[in-house]
């Protein structure tokens, strides 16, 4: 049952963070505005869910490529909320300001991930 909602998960942050070339490729429907728009509230809850599950799957040895994928989009929808922590708020801001330029390719990465992980 974990092993779907992480699967959903990753499509749902797939979504979040690869929505400027999902747009592009959408044309004038919006449907992925739409999608982001109700999904937007729970970034945090999302990047969580993804960095937590991504690391305990990591450590377990399943899927080596596809939970380290996991955990930095997570980390990437974190940003915000890690940026704000004290002892370690700079050093993540560097990081985050490293991976903003592949922040599309992550998503569109988390995206195959889900879809993979469901069949």
């Amino acid at each position: 049952m974990t092993g779907l909602l992480f699967d959903i998960a990753n499509i749902c942050g797939g979504i979040l963070l690869g929505l400027a070339t999902l747009d592009k490729w959408d044309g004038e429907s919006n449907f992925f505005n739409k999608i982001a728009g109700f999904l937007a509230p729970f970034q945090t809850a999302i990047g969580g869910f993804l960095v937590v599950l991504g690391l305990l799957k990591l450590f377990r040895g399943h899927n080596l490529l596809f939970n380290i994928v996991s955990v930095v989009g997570g980390f990437l929808l974190l940003t915000h909320a890690l940026g704000k922590a004290p002892a370690f708020g700079d050093a993540l801001k560097k990081l985050s300001d490293k991976l903003m330029p592949f922040k599309a390719i992550i998503g569109l990465g988390l995206i195959i991930v889900g879809i993979l992980g469901v069949f």
